[in-house]
């Protein structure tokens, strides 16, 4: 493999510039993509080259367009595609259109995709490899009896989930029978929507659990370490709220079980480059479960790498190029990935807690964000004048805060989100102080249902 000299981001937003910051720093040339309704975001001007994607077709059909993601790469003349999270990241089709058109696709292969994107496959696998699995169904069809029929083996309470895709979209919890087929459509049009993909499985819910994650990274020559775990249990709808790095709860037996269970699935299919192994641990009886794979990159990355020291979207571009993990990072063995202070992240939307979380969309009047000692800031569209649209997700900036110890971290975060002001749009940054400040959130013992269990944390 040779080196890369430009490269295509098939994303946009925060990850997008995130991708860049990695490829400028290697000495490499970029290039953007944009729909017309992003055409005045900040990512696109912060490329060497930006190209409008997707003419005639809507704001989020645009990135999902292959053909218009190739055509663009033939044209700029890229030489490789990392596809960043969400979109079309987690697609097999796109990994085989980057082999045909003779790209490099900077993530796994799609045979490895195809075995790990899919849920229901990846259960099968981990089953396979020795790893604990939740009870689950196969991918359901369209036969709503078949499907009454196996929801009532696995017992109810359920939780409908999306074959392809993260984020919580296509997921619904099901308390009974009476509710089933209505959430199975509903979750099933939220997942083609989003993926372009509406195949779904049922899994048995467990009701007090937390959300454990095991980063992977792997070379090509065979090579595959974990970069420790993170704990996602604070999530609101599905959707993460608050990451931390390590998980401040697990004693050093349970952390050193769970990454070990996280590298036997890796290691099970061979993986290559950035990926995570997502686990839900009972609260009752503190087992592990291995719940999916994310074949890519992750929205909490920054929490590992504050850990760690590790910049994992750079080590994903060198491995593409074929490198090692000792070239990468330094990794001679398991043992030189070292943990170093706790890390905390922090999602700062454009919702209004305030009104049942409704996304806001206008013009960000003013806008001064946090700095200081062991701050860091990710974001794509936070600065004053900024428009923001009802056509995408509404995180606006990711703030990473890292200290010596679990209270550090928080008390730089408490301190940074008190910094932040921004005007002319609603955001959660009330209630993420709130949040921090509850001592259930401080003794670590929040689980999966935190949020919903704590009215008084959206009271300002």
């Amino acid at each position: 493999m040779s080196e890369f000299s430009k490269i295509l981001i098939a994303n946009r937003g925060e990850i997008a510039i995130r991708v860049m910051r990695a490829v400028n720093e290697l000495g490499k040339r970029t290039v953007a993509v944009y729909a017309e309704e992003d055409k005045l975001s900040l990512y696109r001007f912060k490329a060497d080259e930006a190209y409008r994607i997707g003419e005639g077709m809507g704001p989020v059909a645009a990135y999902l367009s292959i053909k218009e993601i190739i055509r663009v790469a033939r044209h700029s003349g890229a030489d490789a595609i990392p596809p960043g999270y969400g979109l079309l990241s987690e697609n097999p089709d796109l990994v085989e259109a980057c082999r045909e058109a003779g790209i490099a696709f900077i993530g796994p292969s799609a045979e490895t995709m195809r075995k790990l994107g899919d849920k229901a496959s990846a259960q099968h696998i981990a089953i396979q490899a020795g790893v604990p699995v939740i009870p689950a169904s196969e991918v359901l069809d369209d036969d709503m009896d078949a499907a009454r029929k196996v929801a009532a083996e696995i017992g109810y309470p359920l939780i409908l989930k999306a074959s392809w895709g993260g984020d919580g979209r296509g997921m619904r919890p099901i308390a009974g029978p009476d509710e089933l087929e209505e959430k199975i459509l509903e979750g099933r049009r939220e997942a083609e929507a989003a993926f372009g993909n509406g195949e779904g499985y049922l899994e048995k819910m467990i009701t007090r659990a937390r959300h454990v994650e095991v980063q992977i990274l792997g070379d090509t020559h065979g090579h595959i370490y974990h970069l420790w775990e993170r704990d996602c249990s604070v999530q609101r709808r599905n959707q993460k709220v608050v990451e931390r790095a390590p998980a401040p709860y697990l004693s050093k037996a349970q952390r050193a079980e769970v990454c070990a269970l996280g590298k036997k699935i890796a290691e099970f299919v061979g993986y290559e480059c950035a990926g995570m192994v997502e686990f839900l641990m009972d609260m009752e009886i503190d087992k592990f479960y291995f719940i999916e794979v994310n074949p890519r990159i992750q929205v909490e990355h920054t929490v590992t790498e504050e850990v760690t020291g590790i910049d994992i979207v750079r080590a994903q571009i060198l491995i593409a190029e074929g490198k090692t993990l000792v070239e990468v990072a330094g990794i001679a063995d398991q043992s030189r990935v070292e943990l170093s202070g706790n890390a905390i992240q922090c999602r700062i939307t454009t919702e209004d807690p305030t009104n049942n979380f409704i996304p806001d969309y206008r013009r960000i009047s003013a806008y001064r964000g946090a700095t200081g000692m062991g701050i860091r800031l990710d974001g794509g569209t936070a600065y004053s004048g900024a428009v923001i649209t009802r056509y995408y997700d509404s995180l606006l900036e990711k703030i990473t805060a890292w200290a010596p110890t679990p209270e550090g971290a928080i008390a730089r975060m408490d301190r940074a989100l008190r910094e932040f002001r921004i005007r002319g749009v609603s955001t959660n940054i009330d209630f993420a102080i709130n949040l921090l400040r509850h001592p259930t959130f401080l003794n670590s013992e929040y689980h999966t249902k935190f949020i919903d269990e704590t009215p008084e944390l959206f009271e300002f």
